[in-house]
């Protein structure tokens, strides 16, 4: 029986998706604007490079192509559909839709795992979205049909991905898995970003700046303590910490942007944090033995 997680498992996983929060307002602040694959690619692939030119280690095998797929999935076709979704939707809309993948995450789980899902995991996945929704979401928001698509396509890829990583199990440290994923997932996306976007000319002192906390910070160690959590949580937990990112971007609006929070939004914020409990306290149940079941097979 594997040891339920702990406080500090769960805090850690959290940490990631709290930086990924942190993407909208260094990339408006400190970026330069209108290139999100360029930049997608370049806080992927520059940080995956030097990290496995350091580590010196690459893939044997079956690996390669899984590495491709996980890569692909968690980094590169995430993030190019992610664009597409911000482009074509207001930002609730997109975040609102991408608040689907825990539920996803529970489905992937169910069939691939072979972890069949509590009432709980699903009320947890079903309020998160809808927190999020609140959080997010205006009245006069504008649909697409397109934009709606690669939203939940978005969050279905590194939904998989995610679950993906718990079934293959990763043969290396953290570090190496972490590395590999970076590099492919900049590889997949420049030739796109170059294709659709202009080149970048100019970069200033708070362009490099923001270039380097998106490379290091918030994709080289977050994607680390991402793929930290998958090992030690249930891939469906580790979805619903997901919620955060929203959560953390409303909060840096409200406190450094000047933006202002409705009763709905504030609602929101309470309905996104009791999903996120009711996710992890899914999970401390799955894990707890079952003492009839103990002694039914001690009787044995």
């Amino acid at each position: 029986m594997k040891n339920p997680a702990s406080g500090s498992d769960i805090f850690l996983t959290a940490l990631a998706p709290m930086t990924w929060g942190t993407t909208y307002a260094v990339a408006t602040e400190l970026l330069p604007p209108n290139h999100p694959l360029t930049v997608a690619a370049l806080r992927a692939l520059p940080i995956g490079l030097m990290l496995t030119i350091w580590l010196r280690q690459l893939p044997q095998g079956i690996w390669w192509w899984r590495i491709f797929i996980l890569g692909s999935l968690n980094i590169g076709i995430f993030q190019a559909l992610l664009f597409v979704a911000a482009y074509r939707l207001p930002g609730g809309v997109a975040a609102t839709a991408g608040a689907i993948q825990p539920l996803l995450v529970v489905l992937f789980s169910w069939f691939i795992l072979n972890e069949k899902p509590s009432k709980l995991s699903i009320v947890a996945a079903i309020a998160g979205f809808v927190g999020v929704g609140f959080l997010v979401l205006a009245p006069t928001a504008r649909l697409d049909i397109l934009g709606i698509i690669a939203a939940i396509a978005g969050a279905a890829t590194m939904g998989l991905g995610t679950v993906m990583v718990k079934h293959w199990k990763r043969p290396v440290s953290l570090l190496v898995f972490t590395a590999w994923q970076l590099v492919v997932g900049g590889i997949v996306l420049l030739p796109v970003a170059l294709v659709i976007e202009k080149p970048i000319t100019n970069i200033s002192w708070s362009n490099l700046i923001g270039f380097i906390y998106l490379g290091v910070i918030g994709t080289g160690v977050a994607y680390a303590l991402w793929f930290r959590g998958i090992d030690k949580l249930k891939a469906s937990a580790v979805s619903y910490l997901g919620l955060m990112s929203p959560l953390v971007a409303t909060f840096i609006g409200f406190f450094f942007l000047h933006q202002t929070l409705t009763p709905l939004q504030i609602l929101g914020i309470a309905i996104v944090l009791i999903s996120v409990a009711l996710g992890q306290q899914s999970q401390q149940l799955s894990q707890r033995p079952n003492p009839l079941k103990a002694l039914f097979k001690k009787n044995l």
